[in-house]
């Protein structure tokens, strides 16, 4: 287990992208919104905002935090596109949030409303990030470095 606070965020740094994770905390209702309806998403305060990156660029690595902050702090609904949508192709950066992700380099970012897989980089396929008491757990994580550092932006 790797401790994680409320107020950290931890830094997934790979070869070809980055992963950022910080706690739900105290804000317990998130919204999804689909092209057809709206659903709310009930957290514990262990469960995990998940946001990969598709590069190691600064600007990325800057964009997770806000994308994060945004998030859990300004309470922004997740969005997920339809299949197919245009914008898939664009997207840098994606989220996923509950108390389990799993990341597949085999799915097309933010058309996902299953909050249990999220879009990442090759390196970090087959990788299963779990909220735990206190902090994280990684399952199938071969590569990467870890950076736990103070949530702020």
């Amino acid at each position: 287990m790797i401790p994680l606070n409320y107020n950290e965020i931890l830094m997934l740094h790979g070869n070809s992208g980055v992963i950022g994770i910080v706690k739900a905390g105290t804000r317990n209702l998130f919204f999804l919104e689909t092209e057809d309806e709206e659903i709310v998403l009930g957290l514990e305060p262990d469960d995990l905002l998940v946001s990969s990156g598709f590069d190691t660029h600064k600007t990325t690595i800057n964009g997770i935090k806000c994308v994060l902050y945004m998030l859990r702090e300004v309470g922004t609904p997740l969005i997920v596109l339809p299949k197919n949508h245009p914008a898939s192709k664009r997207l840098k950066i994606v989220v996923s949030i509950g108390s389990r992700t799993r990341i597949s380099c085999d799915i097309t970012p933010g058309t996902h409303p299953e909050q249990d897989i999220l879009c990442g980089v090759d390196e970090f396929g087959g990788v299963e990030i779990l909220g735990v008491p206190g902090g994280v757990e990684f399952r199938n994580l071969d590569s990467g470095r870890i950076e736990c550092i103070p949530f702020t932006v």
